[in-house]
């Protein structure tokens, strides 16, 4: 992050511009819970997009075309995988019955949350990557330098595309949600209710503060979000492994997007019914790409085309060939 030293102002450009959103969406514009119509998910959507791509443009003028193409790798890869982290929140508001009303609220501070930990994930990689590295060898008749971490979250970015070429997200219809780890926390430490108490986390019955099933829902979507970093952060790495501002700012941009993007998705999930496919090949192809690091630099350019591709042929696919159900 040496080259940042000059451009302090695009961090603070950058901090401001997220308070300020933030602010505006859940202090100002949704203060009271209300129902997502498809035209404000789509002028939300058109907004986050735009200060995405706004800010890589800055990136684009003070640190070159390089970091623009990583903030833009990074970025769609996130959002790409982000899709399917949806189809998630879809069977869990489903399992709970979480009002439209409040499903806002719930992935508001689910969001929040992703971004600390995201945060922690991103910047303690980047640090750790510095003392993964093996001593320099010889193989197949080159010098190489290896980094063992990286050629781990290949391995597990090889998989983890495998096995999502064949899930179907129909089949965790029937999962019960109150067994997962975020429900369990919660039920730990609190009495949960069984009734909602319209968009609020806790409540009051015959006077006994206890928590309400809509804050079960907010540490579902956590947990959620934590196991989908598995994949996304390693993924990410393979775009811009020792800067770590590129990687965490082109995952906030993509995570706080997500909102507007959840309510357009549940009504138009056809439109995504093939992207598991789409995504099996973009995290087979990124780790790929880490494996052989060492041997052969696959051009961000490449990485960037690939991704933007294999994204545009998913929804084509998903559109000519629906499935039925």
């Amino acid at each position: 992050m040496d080259h940042l030293i000059n451009h302090p102002g695009i961090i603070t450009l950058f901090t401001i511009t997220i308070l300020i959103m933030l602010v505006l969406d859940l202090g100002v514009l949704n203060k009271k819970g209300h129902a997502i119509s498809n035209r404000e998910a789509l002028i939300w959507s058109v907004v986050w997009i735009s200060l995405a791509m706004g800010f890589s443009g800055i990136i684009y003028h003070y640190m070159g075309a390089e970091k623009f193409m990583q903030f833009q790798g990074a970025y769609w890869i996130e959002k790409a995988l982000s899709v399917d982290n949806l189809f998630v929140f879809i069977l869990v508001f489903g399992f709970f019955n979480v009002a439209k009303e409040a499903q806002h609220k719930v992935l508001f501070w689910g969001i929040i949350g992703a971004l600390v930990f995201r945060a922690i994930f991103i910047f303690a990689g980047v640090w750790v990557l510095n003392y993964t590295y093996l001593p320099e060898m010889e193989l197949f008749g080159q010098m190489v330098k290896i980094n063992y971490l990286l050629t781990i979250f290949g391995i597990i970015l090889i998989v983890a595309g495998f096995k999502s070429a064949f899930s179907h997200q129909e089949d965790d219809g029937s999962q019960d949600f109150n067994n997962s780890p975020g429900a369990k926390l919660v039920q730990r430490f609190f009495k949960v209710s069984k009734n909602f108490d319209g968009d609020k986390f806790f409540t009051v019955q015959n006077g006994i503060k206890m928590a309400t099933p809509l804050l079960v829902v907010v540490a579902i979507i956590e947990f959620t979000d934590l196991l989908f970093a598995v994949d996304s952060i390693p993924a990410i790495f393979a775009i811009a492994p020792d800067d770590p501002f590129i990687l965490y700012t082109s995952n906030i941009f993509a995570i706080l997007g997500l909102r507007s993007l959840y309510f357009l998705l549940a009504n138009f999930m056809y439109m995504f019914s093939r992207l598991n496919y789409g995504l099996a090949f973009i995290l087979a192809f990124i780790g790929v790409k880490m494996l052989i690091a060492p041997f052969y630099h696959v051009p961000t350019s490449v990485s960037l085309t690939v991704v933007g591709s294999v994204l545009i042929l998913s929804v084509i696919a998903s559109l000519l060939f629906p499935k039925k159900d």
